[in-house]
């Protein structure tokens, strides 16, 4: 054993290990595996059991068998591309142990003449005499062969029992570790040690054992260190002090005179909850999550006003042009005229683009929305004390902390996700994160119907759209392949568009991922401005754009979505006050899975809902928008089978914060565990 608390040993690079060259470590890291401890997370998919020994005369054909024999006659042909035989007896008969790409040297000192070795290797019959050919362990010493043996799932260029040598090695060479939990979260494990988890872990009985008090532990040891980081950062973004925002809601009553409708309940309690943190000496760095269409916009572009009337800046910032001018387009017809606000977008002609950079910079801009192209060099603000980002994970998760820093001391960071996310799950994506959540939708928003039709079908559903089309509405018509393909059976957009284009002349458009994005956001804006009635697109629809006017989706092969998918789409009309209708196309032949989720989807329009249905259908690694969202690659935790695990690192980290214990006693589960670049700034 290394010595106690060398936890450093396991982040050693691979080559510092006995057996691992620069070939094999190059192998490894197309796995990515860098480290020793990298090598301990690939775990085995199942087991060789080679503990049971037979005779020859006992040998079943296509199984892989373990023998022991004596090594009679090698025969090594000089013709290119034959292969060396070594025959080999018991006392029930005789084997040939068949070798391909192997030299005389080593087939000679693996299998001395005249000596007995036990050998492992899948069993063949050719030409009247059983064969082993290659066999997969070969030793003099019975104990190494005569065991269950773990298979992994592995790159080219590397062997199960190279790997396995490898992964006995480390084991071998575990470092007893200062225990990092305290006793009441021992407890709940019976007390197993993070060294007897990983051999554990390792064990081939082991294999699949998930309710394990080992498997629990290394589970909740991953849960807990992605809990830790978030609180630290969320510490030390608490930790900067500024100058409190003194507003008196002003502006925030003018706009709710302005509204054709009431604030829900949820909206009303995010906006006091940002309204308190803006107050605050604290610095905010808050999400606001929620479904789509239920109002986060007007309570972000409402906060944002209480931060103008402190006598600051605001900069909204949005994934795309199209998103920017919606939000702008909604402040022009909300806000007091005396609210200096603009768009900055790439097609703003380059005058009128200076002059915003000069009024920005001398404070006679309150208020500029645009998209990340705010944060360039050029861009200087006089008094930025507020960001707000839309559509947060379309900017990539390592961003979060650079955009608290890059705002300055004085400004507070509001973010939005339209991405609904289990219960399980928020302290792992948004962990570093105050939350406000807005589940409640608009009391003048209407539920949208959906409905699922067989593709053969078709007829009704034109019937349906060209009534939909007569009385002024617009039409989605969703497709999930660009081109037709002979080898998936799917709708195409070009395919439908032709098909749609003869049916609706000079009503239908094409969008899709091959077209540029300049293209794209001329298309949008001619839909939005209602100069064609339908948009055939694959999914590349813009997220959080409102298009008041669309009142039907049509979505083809909706089996072959995602549940959390089919909900984004659907949710791409009924934004305005109108019944909204979404039609799922299918074939008859659908998976059991497949009728589960269009079932769940009929019968909810809560996204919060379908995404957790959505978990126990796919698993959380699948769901759209999670992996955007920066969920932590958990190896060994399951958000569906251990909530128990993550409720109880809820709990454990709470406590932690509360007593303000010592970020250092968890320095090697954290420097294990979480290998984040943001991890240099805490440990």
């Amino acid at each position: 054993m290394v010595k106690i608390n060398n936890y450093e040993y396991l982040l050693k690079d691979l080559t510092e290990l006995k057996g691992i060259g620069k070939k094999t470590s190059n192998i490894l890291r197309k796995k990515k595996i860098f480290n020793l401890f990298d090598l301990l997370w690939r775990l085995p998919q199942s087991y060789i059991d080679g503990s049971h020994t037979n005779k020859i005369n006992e040998l079943q054909i296509g199984k892989i068998q373990t023998i022991n024999i004596k090594v009679i006659k090698y025969n090594f042909p000089r013709v290119r591309n034959l292969p060396n035989k070594v025959l080999c007896i018991d006392d029930t008969g005789k084997l040939d142990c068949v070798f391909f790409n192997s030299y005389e040297g080593y087939i000679k000192k693996i299998l001395p003449i005249n000596k007995t070795v036990t050998i492992s290797g899948k069993v063949n019959y050719f030409r009247n005499n059983y064969q082993i050919t290659n066999p997969k362990y070969v030793n003099s010493d019975s104990t190494l062969v005569k065991k269950k043996h773990n298979k992994y799932s592995l790159t080219e260029g590397i062997t199960e029992k190279v790997y396995n040598r490898i992964i006995e090695e480390v084991i071998k060479n575990l470092p007893i570790l200062d225990e990092w939990h305290s006793n009441h979260i021992l407890k709940k494990f019976n007390n197993i040690s993070w060294n007897s988890s990983i051999i554990k872990l390792h064990d081939p009985s082991n294999i699949g054992n998930y309710n394990s008090d080992f498997y629990k532990r290394l589970a909740f040891d991953e849960i807990l260190a992605s809990f830790l980081i978030s609180s630290e950062i969320r510490k030390k973004i608490k930790k900067i002090k500024k100058e409190k925002k003194n507003f008196n809601n002003i502006h925030e009553k003018y706009i709710e005179n302005k509204l054709t409708f009431k604030l829900t309940n949820d909206q009303e309690k995010a906006l006091f909850e940002i309204n308190q943190d803006l107050k605050k000496k604290e610095k905010m760095f808050r999400l606001l999550q929620g479904d789509v269409g239920c109002g986060k916009t007007i309570v972000a572009l409402t906060s944002a006003l209480n931060v103008v009337e402190s006598n600051y800046q605001v900069a909204v910032m949005a994934p795309t042009e199209i998103l920017a001018k919606q939000h702008y387009n909604l402040a022009k017809k909300i806000y007091p005229k005396k609210i200096n606000i603009a768009l900055l977008s790439g097609k703003t002609i380059l005058k009128k683009k200076n002059i915003i950079i000069k009024e920005i910079n001398q404070k006679k801009i309150d208020i500029v929305f645009g998209t990340h192209a705010l944060f360039q060099k050029k861009i200087i603000f006089n008094k930025l004390g507020y960001i707000i980002i839309d559509e947060q994970h379309k900017f990539g998760v390592n961003q979060r902390k650079r955009l608290s820093d890059k705002g300055g001391n004085n400004c507070d960071v509001l973010i939005m996700s339209a991405t609904p996310i289990p219960r399980t799950l928020i302290m792992s994506v948004y962990g570093d994160m105050d939350i406000s959540l807005i589940k409640e939708k608009p009391k003048h928003r209407k539920e949208i119907l959906t409905y699922s039709k067989l593709e053969n079908k078709i007829d009704d559903v034109i019937k349906f759209a060209k009534n939909e089309i007569n009385n002024g509405n617009q039409i989605f018509w969703v497709c999930p392949l660009i081109d037709e393909s002979k080898k998936i059976d799917q709708v195409s957009v070009i395919n439908k568009f032709n098909y749609l284009k003869n049916i609706f002349p000079n009503k239908v458009a094409l969008l899709h991922g091959k077209i540029s994005a300049e293209e794209k956001d001329v298309i949008l804006n001619n839909f939005l401005e209602k100069k064609f009635k339908i948009l055939v697109s694959t999914t590349v629809i813009e997220v959080g754009v409102d298009f008041p006017n669309a009142n039907l989706i049509i979505i083809e092969n909706a089996n072959k979505f995602g549940l959390s998918q089919l909900h984004q789409l659907r949710g791409r009309v009924g934004r305005g006050n109108k019944q909204a209708t979404c039609i799922l196309m299918f074939k008859s032949n659908l998976s059991e899975n497949a009728r589960k989720r269009i079932k769940i989807l009929k019968s909810s329009n809560d996204g919060f809902e379908i995404s957790e249905q959505d978990m126990r259908l796919r698993g959380f690694g699948d769901i759209l928008g999670y992996k955007q969202s920066g969920l932590k690659n958990f190896k060994l935790a399951d958000p569906m089978l251990n909530q128990d695990l993550f409720m109880l690192g809820e709990q454990e980290i709470k406590r932690i914060e509360k007593e303000k214990i010592d970020i250092i006693k968890y320095r090697p589960l954290l420097k294990l565990y979480d290998q984040a670049d943001i991890i240099n700034d805490i440990v």
